[in-house]
């Protein structure tokens, strides 16, 4: 049996204020063109399915044409909703798309029965655990003592009645222990959201959700896929991809991954704006409709960066500096004998604490004949 593994697809997402639903579009249909090739019998997408709980009526309408397009390949499709999905969304429909083989989670009602398929080598499981916390949970077992995500999750999978005979698949959407986690991520601060990979024994593979980059966790068949697309810069350096999982006889699973490249990647920029504007430093590349953030290192602000920037790369989302005021760590504060320092003096000392190096000699002249004409105006 083999199951193509994605996850967090966060239809409709904005990255630095731009709208990822064109990419996303061109994404899904690679994704669809790797389909043809594998040619899996089933297709996961372990939650975060749209980016918001109420998605907008582009980001449906772009799921909707995918899972057409999955039905009309007759595949058995396993969605499962995320923390950034609404359950009852997700669920909408499911009890008549089940038909289909489209199989939608429900929301969490203590019960997850399994959707059983078959192959040479006997039947396969596959529970579908949607993102759940630990107040849902107590609500099913008010009997159970559940503290944290791993005390929820253990009682989840206890009372699920696995055959550990069989093959056994789960689907979930939660943050395990151990994984690297990326800016992108709403993961909670300390680790409360954690949970111990020891709650996924029973299961032959578990097909994770919720973190972007592509790991094992603890074992090879406990696997995030990560995002099929980049949603932040912290992932610049990741390779996107899908995973193939295929299941033979009991215990023996392995999997591969299928690289995915974006219609516009997210690359990182660093130089002046000297360096950055040479034909020879961007000329073939991709970097003009690439989603680019560029760092400049000039020491002076180059007056209207960002729009003269933009004529040669088009999509720049994020402008920084990197230089002696920005890597300082001064504090501004008042200003110590005010009454016998000069007006010029007193502008130094500022300007020397906020850039973190003193004034040019041209920068200095300037203020001195403007205080001066100042001074003598004011006369």
């Amino acid at each position: 049996m083999k199951l193509l593994h994605l996850s967090d697809l966060h239809l409709g997402k904005r990255v630095n204020e731009y709208s990822m639903l064109e990419d996303q579009e061109y994404i899904l249909k690679k994704i669809l063109n790797i389909i043809d090739e594998e040619r899996p019998e089933g297709v996961i997408i372990a939650g975060d399915v749209y980016d918001k709980s109420v998605p907008s009526a582009e980001a449906v309408a772009l799921f909707d044409d995918f899972l057409v397009s999955l039905a009309a390949r007759r595949l058995r499709v396993f969605v499962i909703s995320g923390n950034h999905d609404s359950p009852e969304r997700i669920a909408f429909g499911s009890r008549i798309m089940d038909a289909g083989g489209i199989h939608m989670s429900p929301v969490y009602s203590g019960r997850i029965d399994p959707v059983r398929l078959s192959d040479a080598y006997g039947e396969i499981c596959v529970y579908m655990l949607p993102f759940i916390k630990p107040a849902h949970v107590r609500r099913w077992f008010p009997d159970e003592e559940i503290k944290n995500y791993t005390d929820a999750l253990g009682c989840a999978v206890s009372h699920m009645d696995i055959d550990t005979a069989k093959r056994n698949v789960l689907v979930t959407h939660q943050f395990v222990t151990g994984a690297s986690r990326s800016e992108s991520e709403e993961v909670f601060v300390g680790g409360t959201e954690n949970v111990d990979a020891e709650v996924f024994d029973p299961f032959d593979y578990v097909a994770l959700g919720h973190l972007h980059s592509p790991q094992n966790c603890g074992r090879d068949t406990v696997r995030y896929c990560g995002t099929p697309l980049k949603y932040s810069f912290s992932e610049a350096k990741d390779r996107k991809s899908v995973t193939v999982v295929e299941l033979l006889e009991k215990g023996n699973v392995s999997y591969k991954t299928v690289d995915l490249l974006p219609r516009r990647d997210l690359v990182e920029l660093k130089g002046t704006y000297a360096e950055l504007t040479l034909k020879s430093f961007y000329e073939n590349t991709t970097w003009q409709e690439d989603y680019t953030h560029i760092t400049l290192t000039d020491e002076e602000d180059i007056p209207d960066a960002i729009g003269k920037l933009r004529v040669i790369y088009h999509n720049l989302m994020k402008l920084d500096y990197d230089n002696k005021r920005t890597r300082s760590g001064a504090v501004i504060t008042g200003a110590s004998d005010v009454e016998t320092k000069t007006p010029y003096q007193l502008f130094a000392e500022f300007y020397e604490l906020q850039n973190n190096q003193p004034m040019s000699e041209e920068q200095s002249a300037y203020m001195k004949e403007l205080i001066e004409k100042t001074w003598e105006a004011e006369k």
